[in-house]
């Protein structure tokens, strides 16, 4: 493949990155995972191979997550994991791509460079950046240009980012580092607690995606597992419930409520009314967790809604700004260039 230039929108997250390309929709969706040997720190697999490798490496091969609560912990190995990936979706071009990534509402400036120079870095000439609850509005289909008050809760892998937008802009916004990744550990802390069983994340995480639940089931489900005895060191399975997990997660789930409240709170009232009206959007792969969209619903008294296809929500909403890239001046996506150029 070869092209003059292509310009991509990137969700550049802790557990996944996805790639959009405008005119071919989301052509990528990997774990955010990179294999590297120790002795020669040569790439040994980036993406979906590497995460395969996550707990069954030797000792000269780790497998790591160069991003940490929605931010770099590792520039290098995530300069490199961007160059595979610009390589993997684009092939050879003439020139440089332009590209936008989405970061968490919370970011600090010296986070936000770090991701321009990574991604300057790695082979793009100029990199734009956009507020996660933005473009998930955005790639949700929400038209946020409006004088009305819309109500995002995006549960990434790293950071859960509730916010509040108006006219473009973000009104009001809290970011917390408690999300996906968060319920794997405190599900793998409580099998480790109340089973006596050690087990790693991947299993962690197919329990909350299988029988994980933010509310009572009407119907109990369960799931058997293997994992390490504690006290034997053999390996040996377990049946986990449904019930289970909802007191594993308990404790992370009422931080991202109490998020979601304190945002409520900072809300003028006008826009109040408007998301009492309208409702509260959740996007990322948290939205998805069971009973979680119920349980805001019931904790606020607002109608909670999961979009459709919440993983890529960010991810489109970042490619769509695409089109406005060429009313860009500097390095951020501004909330007057939204205004005028998002229709």
């Amino acid at each position: 493949m070869f092209s003059l230039r292509t310009d991509i929108g990137i969700d550049l997250g802790t557990a996944s990155v996805l790639v959009y390309i405008k005119g071919k929709g989301v052509v990528l969706n990997e774990p955010s995972v990179v294999a590297i040997d120790n002795y020669t720190k040569k790439i040994l697999a980036v993406g979906e191979e590497a995460k395969r490798m996550l707990g069954r490496t030797p000792g000269n091969i780790v497998a790591i997550r160069p991003m940490k609560d929605g931010v770099i912990s590792d520039f290098n190995i995530t300069e490199k994991m961007l160059r595979y990936f610009f390589s993997k979706t684009l092939g050879k071009t003439l020139f440089k791509p332009r590209v936008i990534i989405c970061v968490p509402s919370g970011i600090t400036e010296v986070e936000k460079k770090a991701v321009l120079d990574a991604s300057n870095q790695a082979g793009a000439s100029k990199t734009f950046l956009i507020e996660e609850p933005i473009a998930a509005a955005i790639g949700a289909g929400i038209d946020i240009t409006q004088p009305d008050g819309n109500m995002i809760v995006d549960i990434g892998g790293g950071t859960t980012d509730v916010a509040v937008i108006s006219l473009g802009g973000i009104v009001v916004n809290r970011s917390i580092k408690v999300a996906g990744d968060d319920l794997n550990d405190a599900i793998a802390r409580y099998i480790r607690k109340k089973h006596n069983t050690l087990i790693g994340e991947r299993t962690a995480e197919n329990l909350k995606i299988n029988i994980g639940t933010a509310y009572p089931r009407e119907k109990e489900v369960y799931m058997e597992v293997r994992g390490r005895n504690l006290m034997t060191g053999l390996p040996r399975t377990i049946k986990v419930a449904s019930s289970e997990m909802l007191e594993a997660m308990e404790e992370p789930i009422a931080q991202i409520l109490e998020t979601v409240h304190s945002v409520l709170e900072r809300t003028p009232p006008e826009l109040t009314a408007d998301i009492g009206n309208k409702g509260i959007y959740m996007t990322g792969g948290g939205a998805l967790l069971n009973g979680l969209s119920r349980l805001i619903s019931e904790k606020t008294g607002i109608d909670t809604y999961v979009v459709d296809d919440p993983i890529s929500a960010v991810a489109v909403g970042t490619g769509r700004a695409l089109d406005w890239i060429k009313y860009l001046t500097s390095y951020s996506v501004d909330s007057d260039s939204i205004r005028s150029n998002i229709r």
